[in-house]
């Protein structure tokens, strides 16, 4: 079963309430990461699901995922569990993670960590591709959260 924990940072020129302010709008955060797609606010802050599309090797990927938060401290940081499943392909999919902000002088550094599971068919690929998707997926948010927060 691969699975592996990420953490990554930036600073950004922006006060803490606004990077929340965008960093939570699923909308605009969903639209950063090319294998997310159709999300949908059940609940503000609480509950969102989305489908995750992508292409591993032979096998292409169609995951419906249930997005829980787990723990809201308002305006610092946000925890959540994204939980779901290809049918297709037989493969599931967890991702548990933070975000975190920091503020600093003339900005907020934001933290992000957490870990990842994949288990079942596309889980064959094995961990290196698997590694190769979820970093591509990390530097998709990063370089857009720098653009749209150093603007």
């Amino acid at each position: 079963m691969p699975s592996e924990n990420f953490e990554r940072s930036l600073t950004v020129g922006r006060s803490p309430e606004e990077c929340w302010g965008v960093l939570t709008d699923v909308g605009t955060v969903a639209g950063w990461v090319t294998v997310v797609g159709e999300v949908t606010e059940v609940e503000h802050l609480a509950a969102y699901t989305a489908v995750l599309t992508d292409q591993f090797g032979p096998f292409k990927l169609h995951a419906d995922l249930d997005i829980t938060v787990t723990d809201l401290d308002e305006g610092k940081s946000i925890s959540f569990r994204a939980k779901g499943q290809d049918r297709q392909v037989a493969t599931s999919i967890v991702v548990d993670g933070t975000l975190a902000l920091e503020p600093g002088d003339g900005g907020t550094t934001i933290h992000v960590d957490g870990k990842w599971n994949v288990i079942g068919t596309v889980a064959t690929m094995g961990s290196g591709t698997i590694r190769k998707k979820a970093d591509t997926i990390m530097e998709e948010f990063f370089t857009a959260a720098a653009a749209e927060l150093n603007a």
